[in-house]
């Protein structure tokens, strides 16, 4: 299974081992049992994620890596979750799961969201990033007949939603609990 994991605003640049601050990356570094293949690419200073970079980059993965095209996960903080929200909704076929982090989507494009598992995470005190966009995408999704989307909201939290979801091993088993149906590429 792969995790391709979008680190947020703060880890933009050149030092590559931002990637490892936070979220999976994190995980993986420090666990060499770590169930996944997780790609973190490095984003530039001042730039925002560029979705046919990113599918570039997840092409190249499956020609190059022994990566189970039915287990692709997708997972992001902040910018990051923005990113998220984003990719999955314009290729909802390549992923068997999504994991948006204090992140805001866009609810007009909730619908092609409806199939898809997602499991969104956001801090009740964020003043970054409001929960009330993790909670609009939800119910947009629901409006469109999706029923495979759920949010934790973390009390008494602000922004950083990111250190207990990623700590949470129910993460990582609800994402191996997906597969994408045969043919969805």
């Amino acid at each position: 299974p792969l995790i391709i994991f979008l680190h947020g605003s703060g880890e933009r640049g050149t030092d590559i081992d931002k990637v490892k601050v936070h979220g999976p990356s994190k995980h993986a570094d420090a666990d060499p049992h770590f169930p996944f293949i997780v790609i973190s690419p490095l984003l530039p200073a001042e730039e925002d994620w560029d979705l046919a970079k990113l599918s570039r980059i997840l092409d190249h993965a499956i020609a190059t890596l022994p990566v189970d095209p039915a287990r692709i996960y997708l997972t992001g903080l902040s910018r990051g979750g923005h990113a998220t929200w984003r990719w999955a909704a314009a290729e909802p076929d390549r992923f068997a799961a999504v994991a948006p982090v204090a992140g805001r989507g866009d609810p007009f494009t909730a619908c092609a969201l409806k199939e898809i598992p997602i499991w969104a995470f956001h801090g009740d005190r964020d003043d970054v990033v409001p929960p009330e966009g993790s909670f609009a995408m939800t119910r947009a999704i629901r409006a469109c007949g999706g029923r495979m989307s759920r949010l934790t909201i973390y009390p008494d939290l602000g922004h950083n939603a990111w250190d207990p979801a990623y700590a949470d091993p129910a993460l990582y088993l609800w994402l191996l609990s997906h597969r994408r149906a045969a043919g969805g590429e």
